[in-house]
């Protein structure tokens, strides 16, 4: 049971109290929760690190060394070897485009972008 205010259009304000089991489904629910949802759901699924705390800590909890081990073994191999298959896709995908102009820059423009990356870190809280 609470109380609520209500602002009317055209200006006017009312209070009045209601119990959600008894009175009415709440109107003020969120239209994203869908959105919210999603996004939670997203972040754990392509976030590693969300699912691999509980993985470590539920076999650390129970001092069972060598679970951990295996379950930073197989994670540490998983990331390695996403990370090796997204960059050859990668470069494969390159060897397509003529960068011929570009290749004596090629240093130059790594390090501009590692900088940007710094700076926006550093100054943009990325």
């Amino acid at each position: 049971h609470h109380t609520h205010i209500h602002a009317h259009s055209d200006g006017e304000k009312h209070i009045h109290d209601h119990n959600h089991s008894k009175d009415h489904v709440h109107p003020h629910i969120s239209k994203n929760s869908k959105t919210v949802v999603w996004s939670l759901f997203i972040i754990f699924v392509f976030g590693p690190c969300e699912p691999l705390i509980p993985l470590i800590m539920y076999p650390a909890a129970r001092g069972n060394i060598l679970s951990v081990l295996l379950v930073a073994t197989i994670f540490t191999v998983v990331t390695i070897g996403t990370m090796i298959s997204i960059v050859m896709i990668s470069v494969s995908g390159l060897s397509f485009v003529k960068m011929n102009r570009f290749s004596k820059y090629s240093h130059i423009i790594a390090g501009f972008v590692v900088f940007c990356c710094g700076g926006a870190i550093k100054f943009l809280g990325l």
